[in-house]
């Protein structure tokens, strides 16, 4: 889940931008701008885009001035997915069918084979229902929320840095929190949050909107935590086969991709008929509707009540789950390969958008076009997740270690296809090098849509669930270390420097994995309760 959310999670960390910049936004073409940040072009020209193609002339005249490539692109891209999604029909797992593990989930739990599945069903669209409605949301307000912090004409750096770093300082206890007050209770709390952040946007009082940016690096750091959390502990809790949830985890990834598209022409819609707070009052129904939908949910904790969950101390929690990081290295190795890999995608989403505009393609980069083609490469990677567990688990390796080896080969692939940017941009003259970097942009997408079910996977397996979330949590502070490092690296090096770093970051993250996946033989997976 975490992963997938790094082109909206930039509204936390967000670039500093120059009120030079803005003041020249209308008179000057941003990718020349001399006043502006490379991230500061990335947006301004994103935004343009997308507001100049947003009206009745979308459909009636906007795909002829595309430039080709743009349009082959975006076609092939939708062809691949096509083919996928056929593929995949008959290929992915069938969990409809017995498997030995649920043989004895039915003889101990007195079921029949169609109410197990029919209950995990009824549980899986409970869980999607709220995730993919979240997601939509928040989405939404990440398109949008500099344009109205510029139309407040507020200082933009402040607020970001603001909720940068109230996630930073409420990560380490907020998880702890989680886990001992309940993970569905912490899931209404984000809501309520996020309703109340949304409602404080529309006032263009500097205080206000600072006290919401607060409020917001909390509602991060419970974002990432309490929905993944109550979902893992539940599938166990109600008994379910351990690989149905790679089924949840992979659409999520799918769904993540598509809500990602569909945000877009949303917002827009909505900043159409309502002004610039249009997709934040948006976000607000949505995100009641999401209330409505957790409050249907069961609650659960770090520790079950009869395990002693109502006497554990939330000290007690805080400490035992950096105890857990500290003494168990798969775990710490867990946190590692998340900061690292996370870092890395961060870093390549600011840079995504300047690198192709300096290499002036023929008829300009419209960033819309080609977002919609990374998330469909997100969705596809996504798709593919379970066929290749699949792969792995029949013919490379042992069912148990082939979420390890999958991750192994989605950080590698990411690794490659960074370097060739890093090595073109370096070595070879700009105009051979094009297509060679949008295929690795693609490609790199494709594994971040990859990589992140089976991070959950991971995560599920080796984080025991009465500290889910206080360790979740944990994971951020190394990755938002590697973040702000990343994110001042494209500010002082080379481009060609910058993926040559995010190419090492994926290939750390490939050797810890690495180290996982050859692990003892005889380990077992963590305790569920």
């Amino acid at each position: 889940m975490n992963l997938l959310n790094t082109e909206r999670r930039s509204r936390n960390i967000g670039p500093q931008f120059s009120i030079t910049c803005l003041s020249v936004t209308h008179t000057t073409s941003a990718p020349h701008n001399p006043t502006c940040s490379s991230h500061q072009r990335s947006y301004l020209v994103a935004q343009r885009f997308i507001k100049n193609h947003s009206h009745g002339r979308f459909l009636s005249g906007v795909l002829p001035d595309w430039p080709s490539w743009a349009l082959n692109l975006l076609l092939a891209m939708t062809a691949v997915l096509t083919i996928t999604l056929i593929i995949n029909h008959f290929y992915t797992p069938d969990d409809e069918k017995e498997s030995a593990d649920e043989k004895k989930l039915l003889e101990s739990a007195h079921k029949t084979h169609e109410a197990l599945h029919q209950e995990f069903n009824k549980f899986r669209w409970s869980y999607l229902s709220v995730y993919l409605v979240i997601m939509l949301a928040d989405w939404m307000q990440g398109t949008h929320m500099y344009t109205l912090y510029l139309s407040y004409n507020v200082n933009i750096s402040a607020l970001f840095l603001t909720g940068f770093l109230s996630g930073a300082i409420f990560a380490p206890f907020l998880g702890s929190l989680v886990d001992k007050f309940g993970r569905k209770r912490s899931c209404i709390v984000y809501c309520v949050l996020e309703i109340i952040i949304n409602w404080l946007e529309h006032y263009n009082s500097f205080g206000l909107l600072l006290f919401g940016r607060v409020l917001g690096g909390v509602s991060t750091n419970l974002l990432f935590s309490a929905f993944e959390s109550w979902m893992t502990t539940e599938h166990r809790r109600k008994g379910f086969p351990e690989e149905w949830m790679q089924r949840t985890y992979s659409e999520c990834s799918i769904g993540n991709g598509a809500t990602a598209i569909f945000a877009g022409v949303f917002a827009q819609v909505l900043e159409d008929l309502f002004g610039h707070i249009g997709p934040f009052r948006g976000a607000i129904a949505l995100t009641a509707l999401a209330l409505a939908l957790v409050t249907r949910w069961d609650e659960n904790y770090g520790e079950d009540k009869e395990e002693g969950h109502e006497n554990s101390s939330l000290y007690r929690q805080f400490t035992d789950g950096w105890k857990l990081v500290a003494t168990d290295s798969k775990i710490l190795r867990i946190g590692l390969i998340q900061a690292l890999s996370e870092g890395g995608t961060y870093t390549f989403v600011f840079m995504w958008v300047p690198t192709l505009l300096s290499m002036n393609p023929p008829g300009g980069v419209p960033t819309g076009c080609v977002f919609s083609a990374l998330m469909m490469a997100i969705t596809i990677g996504g798709i593919v997740f379970q066929p290749l567990e699949k792969f792995f688990s029949t013919h490379i390796t042992s069912k148990s270690r082939a979420p390890e080896l999958s991750a192994v080969f989605a950080y590698v692939m990411a690794s490659l296809s960074m370097s060739v940017p890093a090595i073109c941009l370096c070595c070879a003259p700009a105009s051979t090098c094009f297509e060679k970097i949008i295929i690795s942009f693609i490609v790199i997408e494709f594994c971040v849509g990859l990589s992140s079910p089976i991070a959950g996977t991971l995560r599920a397996k080796y984080v025991p669930d009465a500290y889910q979330g206080a360790i979740m949590n944990i994971f951020r502070l190394p990755l938002n270390a590697v973040v702000v490092s990343g994110t001042y690296a494209t500010d002082v090096l080379d481009q060609y420097k910058v993926f040559g770093l995010v190419s090492a970051l994926f290939l750390a993250s490939a050797a810890l994995q690495t180290t996982l996946a050859l692990g003892d033989k005889g380990e077992k997976q963590v305790k569920k309760d």
